[in-house]
């Protein structure tokens, strides 16, 4: 018997044997009477072979005889490596080639609990009866991980598996049969052998989701589309094990009927199987649904739950209904955006939707648009509002027809009998309304120079109250140069002040007055304002312009254009006449006038030239008005030196700005006394230099020993003249005491006391510093110029026969204290014989 895998036609032969055959279906019959001994199995191999694909097979099969009967046996499956692989000809002849098997899968059940290791098949070579073999597996599964699932005994080939298997783990396995002789020699081509891992229905179905949400509309129709629960099951879905089907276990609530959505069994989707859904009443469904494998076996199949919850979503199946048929609202006249009354509606749908906003329109009673309704957005409210002011004298109430309707239109198939409307009364109240001038503004023309007193005209004002009884009382707000009054019964207004077209507060020939009306109480106030339109008279005399002009002293040629400034309007101005003043007489002698225009005249000096200064020219101007005024105006001229170009210089430009020459004189004598406290620092600097340097030689410039004799007996003048350190001087170890003097002296100025005692001091750590020192000192008295023109031994303090230094001499002599003669101090006086004899009486 053998297995049709291709589901081709498949040929049966029986090979080397004559004692068999075997038919089209794959039964084996004797040929011909057998002689079988006890025990004896007698061997046959029959081969199947694929018409198709030419692909071939081969199985053994024994005759065993047990106890006198006679039995037909095939063992397990046996691979044979085929060293010579044979085709079957259509005219039963056997012709044989070298040629690869292709061995059909092996297929082992999962999860087996059968006895292991397993027999599965035995793979064989044909030559093993001539070779002594060893046989091994490789792949997945057997040398490679997962290792060790699949063995093979290496004498016999018996492929063996050592657990049981997981196809939702490893679903199947490709594994190579191998071949060798004792030595490792490969005798065989390796063979491919696939083994298939039979499903269990070891899986439960699993939901992707503990919880699915899905929405439907409400009102939706029988049939619509809802939502698709979804669940997987890990077992082969081309068999029965994880072939699934989904039901509805159970609907909450209930309403309004038990079976409101159905559930397509293979594919998981929901619908509506029932009319009724309406979000005002539920507002959502649970459903349990059950995922069953095994094509929804419920006696073999496996099962699990989800939950699926379905949201009735909202539609405008319910328009806006007002809650009660009228409304009423007062309101004041003339008041704007003031909120009259607030209407107010029902809706069913799903609050702060367009379904549920409502949208107000006024139908009728409102022809001139005087009142809007706007949406409160969070009650949904209607607001009627003033939008355009209303006189109570002429309409007193308004009778309003308003509509309500949603955002969004109804739903399709939801008809009402008409729109719902309501009733809305509106009430003007009187309120003291604010008298209204008229004209306002109004406008007069007068002339100006109008005396203190004159009546200029009436400005009153109605009250707009008809149906009120009051007085109207008037007063003046605005009246910036305060020229006029009114009277505060009748309006009546006059000058209180001349009108001057030429005041700062006239703009374009106009000036500007405010008038209040009040009436009422409380006072309703109202404004009007009267333009007067003042006309020019001639009422300003002209003036010299420029007022002020400069002049060179020598001014050649050119002269100077002058005209006239005239505040009146232009046929109360020029043209002009000008025209010198006789008084002075030397107004006339200096200067001459001429005319150009009637806009302008020429000045010029008629002598030749007019020492600097300033000069006043008194020209006397007449304009051209009905009634000609004249004005004699002072021309400023400033005459000045100028340069090459004809400009005044700077000094006089100074003077010209105003600085006279007393301010001049008062700057100049400032730099003077500035400039002296310089010189006289400066001098200060140096005396203090040159008493500086005496005092590091101990010796006055002016000091000369024919003239004077000075006596030091004064310690120093501390750390100032302390300009180095005497420290770095070396102590002698012998020192003369006729000598030894603090600083430095002459040595013609014998001490006053003898044998003085002094600090014995160290050697000076570095004698070049001493003789830097002393080569100073003698530098600083060879560049004295005010030293005695004769030589002179300076003596350094500390100083003693064992200094390095050398003598100070600058004539380098070589006498000491005792060689020094001083009787010559006797011929200079009578105080100096005193001095002679310290000096030159010897040790007495």
């Amino acid at each position: 018997v053998t297995m049709d895998c291709s589901r081709g036609k498949v040929r049966f032969e029986v090979g080397q044997s004559a004692d068999f055959r075997v038919s089209e279906a794959g039964e084996i019959y004797t040929s011909r009477p057998l002689s079988l001994g006890r025990d004896r199995a007698v061997e046959g191999v029959v081969y199947a072979q694929d018409l198709r694909t030419k692909q071939l097979w081969k199985t053994k099969f024994f005759l065993l005889v047990k106890h006198g009967d006679a039995t037909l046996t095939q063992h397990l499956p046996e691979i044979l490596f085929p060293w010579r692989s044979m085709i079957v000809k259509g005219d039963g002849t056997v012709r044989r080639v070298k040629r690869d098997w292709v061995i059909p899968p092996i297929n082992v059940p999962e999860n087996s609990r059968g006895q292991f290791p397993e027999d599965l098949v035995r793979i064989r070579s044909d030559r093993d009866k001539n070779w002594m073999l060893r046989y091994s597996v490789t792949g997945p599964g057997a040398d490679q991980p997962p290792t060790g699932i699949f063995i093979i005994n290496p004498i016999s080939g018996q492929l063996s598996v050592t657990k049981p298997l997981d196809r939702e783990h490893i679903s199947n396995f490709h594994l190579r049969a191998h071949a060798v002789d004792l030595n490792g020699n490969q005798v065989e081509n390796p063979i491919d052998i696939v083994i298939n891992v039979i499903d269990q229905n070891d899986n439960r179905p699993e939901f992707t989701h503990t919880v699915f949400n899905g929405s439907v509309p409400e009102g939706s129709k029988p049939g619509s589309f809802v939502m698709t629960v979804t669940a997987v099951d890990k077992d082969d879905p081309k068999t029965a094990n994880g072939m699934l089907r989904y039901k509805i276990l159970s609907q909450n609530p209930q309403s309004p009927s038990s079976n409101m959505f159905t559930i397509n069994n293979k594919t998981g989707d929901i619908i509506t199987v029932a009319a009724g859904l309406d979000r005002e009443k539920v507002t959502q469904y649970t459903l349990i649904v059950q995922a069953t494998d095994m094509e929804g076996n419920p006696t073999y199949g496996l099962s699990n739950t989800a939950t699926t919850v379905i949201r009735i979503t909202d539609v405008n199946d319910n328009p806006p209904e007002f809650t009660t048929d009228t409304f009423s609202g007062d309101v004041d006249e003339n008041r704007v955006n003031v909120i009259v009354a607030n209407l107010t509606v029902t809706d069913k749908d799903q609050p702060h939707t367009q379904a549920w906003s409502a949208v107000y329109r006024i139908v009728a009673g409102d022809p001139t648009g005087r009142f809007s309704i706007p949406t409160d957005p969070t009650t949904n409210e209607g607001l009627l509002t003033v939008v355009k002011p209303i006189n109570y004298e002429e309409k007193r109430s308004f009778m309003l027809m308003v509509e309500a309707q949603n955002e969004v239109p109804l739903a399709r198939g939801i008809h009402l009998p008409r729109q719902p409307t309501v009733t809305v009364s509106v009430r003007i109240l009187d309120v003291n309304e604010s008298p209204e001038f008229s004209p306002n503004p109004k406008s007069i023309k007068l002339e100006e120079g109008l005396p203190a007193g004159s009546l200029l005209t009436t400005f009153t004002a109605q009250d707009p109250d008809r149906f009120m009884s009051q007085n109207v009382r008037y007063s003046k707000m605005y009246d910036p140069a305060n020229w006029l009054q009114i009277d505060p019964f009748n309006g009546r207004i006059s000058t209180i002040a001349i009108l001057d077209r030429e005041s700062p507060y006239v703009k374009n020939n106009q000036y500007n007055v405010t008038f209040m009306a009040t009436d009422g109480d409380p006072a309703a106030n109202g404004t009007g304002t009267l333009q007067i339109y003042l006309m020019d008279i001639n009422d300003n005399a002209p003036h010299v312009f420029p007022p002020e002009v400069e002049m060179c002293e020598k001014p050649g040629p050119n002269a100077i254009n002058i005209t006239a400034s005239d505040p009146d309007l232009s046929t109360n101005a020029g043209p002009f006449a000008f025209d010198l003043v006789g008084r002075p007489l030397d107004v006339r002698r200096n200067w001459t006038l001429s005319h150009l225009n009637g806009e302008y005249a020429q000045l010029r000096l008629q002598i030749s030239s007019l020492s600097s200064g300033i000069y006043e020219v008194p020209i006397m101007i007449t304009d051209s008005g009905n009634l000609p005024m004249s004005n004699t105006s002072h021309l400023r001229v400033k005459v000045c030196q100028c340069d090459h170009h004809g400009d005044c210089v700077d000094m006089e430009r100074i003077i010209a700005a105003g600085l006279g020459t007393g301010a001049i004189i008062a700057i100049l004598i400032g730099i003077i006394i500035l400039l002296v406290l310089v010189l006289l620092f400066v001098m200060w600097m140096k005396r203090r230099d040159k008493e500086r340097q005496a005092k590091q030689l101990l010796i006055d410039p002016e000091d000369d020993v024919r003239d004077n004799i000075l006596k030091y007996d004064e310690e120093g003048g501390g750390e100032e003249d302390q300009d180095y350190d005497l420290s770095q001087l070396q102590q002698p170890d012998t020192l003369e005491s006729e000598c030894m003097k603090v600083g430095i002296r002459r040595l013609d100025e014998r001490p006053l006391h003898h044998k003085h005692q002094y600090p014995l001091r160290s050697a000076a750590p570095h004698p070049g510093d001493i003789g830097e020192f002393i080569h100073e000192g003698l530098k600083a008295a060879d560049n004295d110029p005010t030293a005695p023109p004769y030589d002179s031994l300076l003596v350094f303090d500390y100083e003693g026969s064992s200094s390095t230094a050398g003598s100070l001499s600058t004539l380098h002599s070589s006498s000491s204290c005792e060689d020094q003669e001083y009787d010559y101090l006797g011929d200079w006086g009578p105080r100096f014989r005193k001095l002679a004899d310290l000096f030159g009486g010897g040790d007495d």
